[in-house]
């Protein structure tokens, strides 16, 4: 098995200063990256620019702050254009995260356009982020929200998928990578097949952003989504990208400055893309900042990061499988960086503190997706999940801190 790194991997952890610290007397071990990465100097930096050097609020003011700090949130825009391959950057809304995108979405486009009876459909492998907005749209609308399921392995009913089309369906919302299991969903045989009953498609891509090549206009997903704070940006950030006829249609998803283009006590004319959507001043530097997470990702390449994330995840797996009462959930091909276990005897939660005690980050629980870890009938897992920054050195820390903690537990 290769365990040579693609690039310089030491290089690389210099970038985070955070690498550095140590977690009870002993070096961190991140491998919490699938809740949120850690952030290079460069978004550090981008950050304190802002507010040390063109602190202002943007699009309104003629000073030359507003222009620079104008100039530079635009910048973001551009690169997030790039980045998931978008046709126009009226086609990019800055939200809080990938949670607001996707009720940003259940609430405008399903207040104008769900009837009662109509179908929208979600998996069992959803984050609560994806599932609860469109509970909500459905409870006010009177709509239908049906279920694809998974099989014991957590891979998509796909023959399932295709029965539950129909003439009813108007919108499915699906997960690109489970954030819980790291499986990667066929999205674009889901959406062919949503079209052809003409139903839209949202995709999910909190945790595929990072890891897969988007390209949005070949996907011909309708909408999609991701957090800033995921692709080793700022939190606070997101990403909504729409269709632009679509994104037109549908009414703002809230009231205030920006939106607007005229007031009166009248009526109210609304802006132009993208700013109806991006109400108020909005999280101006970390918007900024963005753009230093997405040239970060660029400057080494997102097959350069795969191939090594794909090193670590498959060098754990096989260390993993030779722990007695050890059983990855999710022990799939077609996956990203991310591993989940159970092990018998032992509650997930006990093993995440002694892993602490050893300097491990993991993510223990039931990763909000609750449903999901019903199906499988299990409370929850560890998950341990890599990025560009984690070593082979650091999985053997983690093998040994991990045959260290159930030697106590068992």
């Amino acid at each position: 098995m290769q365990t040579t790194a693609p690039y310089d991997v030491k290089a690389v952890r210099q970038q985070f200063p955070v690498l550095n610290r140590k977690i009870k007397g002993r070096d961190l071990v991140y491998f919490d990256n699938a809740a949120t990465s850690q952030k290079p100097i460069a978004v550090i930096e981008a950050l304190a620019n802002y507010y040390s050097n063109y602190n202002a609020n943007i699009h309104r003011g003629l000073h030359t702050m507003a222009d620079e700090a104008t100039a530079a949130y635009e910048a973001s825009r551009h690169a997030v254009k790039t980045f998931i391959g978008a046709t126009a950057t009226e086609e990019i809304i800055f939200t809080k995260g990938a949670t607001e995108s996707i009720n940003l979405v259940a609430s405008s486009w399903g207040s104008a356009f769900l009837n009662k009876g109509d179908e929208i459909i979600i998996s069992s492998l959803e984050h609560h982020a994806n599932i609860v907005p469109w509970q909500m749209i459905a409870e006010q609308k009177g709509a239908i929200l049906k279920i694809i399921p998974i099989n014991d392995d957590g891979i998509l009913d796909m023959d399932a998928f295709a029965l539950m089309l129909t003439d009813k369906t108007k919108f499915v919302s699906i997960i690109h990578v489970s954030n819980a299991l790291g499986i990667i969903n066929p999205v674009e045989e889901i959406i062919r097949m949503a079209h052809e009953k003409n139903a839209l498609v949202l995709v999910d891509g909190a945790q595929s952003s990072v890891h897969l090549d988007i390209d949005v206009r070949k996907m011909d997903c309708d909408f999609f989504v991701f957090s800033g704070h995921k692709i080793y940006g700022p939190t606070g950030v997101g990403v909504l990208y729409g269709k632009k006829a679509l994104l037109e249609m549908m009414p703002p998803y809230q009231g205030g400055g920006e939106m607007i283009k005229e007031v009166t006590f009248e009526k109210t004319t609304y802006n132009e893309l993208p700013f109806k959507f991006e109400a108020g001043t909005p999280n101006i530097a970390d918007v900024i900042a963005l753009q230093a997470g997405i040239a970060f990702i660029d400057s080494l390449g997102k097959s350069a990061i795969r191939e090594q994330e794909d090193i670590l995840v498959q060098y754990a797996t096989n260390k993993l499988k030779e722990i007695e009462g050890l059983r990855i959930i999710g022990d799939v091909k077609n996956k990203v960086s991310v591993i989940s276990f159970i092990i018998a005897g032992v509650h997930p939660q006990d093993l995440a503190i002694l892993l602490d005690n050893q300097g491990i980050a993991v993510r223990t629980g039931h990763h909000c997706a609750q449903p999901l870890m019903k199906r499988l009938g299990i409370v929850g897992t560890t998950r341990a999940s890599f990025a560009a920054y984690n070593t082979i050195e650091e999985v053997d820390c983690f093998i040994i801190a991990l045959n260290k903690a159930l030697k106590m537990l068992q």
